[in-house]
């Protein structure tokens, strides 16, 4: 069957997705980096100055599509892209997972808004292992329970007219859980913590009007 423009607009921000996963995961390390070399003395950074004005003319070009921290609220984390197609995301982390016997790769949950594409809130899950591509799955909170469908090890809300009924149940639960089935028929629990979420929405909000 061949993908709707909607499906395939959410296809390809999963990747976009995942590649800002990486971006934030190395932040860490390209801080730390950045800390080191500040400890080389003045003689050297005067020697290296003229050769720092034409990398930092470089740099500014590189830096368009980066994504860079708003601030963390709770569990959730806020973060944008710059550049002339800005994007901006709350993000988490599951806090638990179920069975823990199982190898997977790290899951996340995006609430991203991209206004050149005129999206907001959309939701997308990167559940860290492959589901058969149409295959439900369900995340609850509280009592209301909303239907996911899968395309790879990516998930997004079956019906993308409850997605703002997802958000205003998250925004007022304390927890989330998603339940989906792997291709190797592995029922797995993932659990996150709604704390911060309102505030991070807030600060993406602010940021991608």
């Amino acid at each position: 069957m061949i993908a709707s423009v909607y499906q395939r607009a959410r296809i390809s921000f999963a990747g976009a997705a995942m590649a800002f996963v990486f971006a934030v995961g190395l932040a860490s390390g390209v801080q730390a980096k950045e800390k080191s070399a500040h400890t080389h003395t003045d003689k050297t950074d005067a020697k290296k100055s003229t050769t720092g004005e034409k990398e930092s003319k470089s740099k500014k070009s590189s830096d368009q599509g980066k994504a860079v921290q708003l601030g963390t609220f709770g569990e959730w984390g806020a973060y944008a892209t710059q550049g002339k197609s800005k994007t901006c995301y709350a993000l988490a982390q599951p806090k638990s997972r179920e069975p823990k016997s199982v190898k997977r790769n790290p899951a996340y949950i995006f609430i991203s808004t991209r206004p050149a594409e005129n999206v907001k809130s959309e939701i997308s899950f990167i559940m860290g292992f492959p589901m058969k591509d149409g295959a439900e799955a369900q995340a609850e909170v509280g009592e209301a329970t909303f239907s996911l469908i899968a395309k790879g090890a990516n998930a997004w809300v079956k019906n993308p007219a409850e997605e703002g009924h997802l958000i205003e149940a998250m925004k007022k639960g304390s927890k989330l859980t998603v339940k989906a089935t792997s291709t190797k028929s592995k029922m797995t629990t993932d659990t996150y913590s709604l704390s911060g979420l309102g505030q991070a929405l807030d600060k993406v909000r602010k940021e991608c009007r």
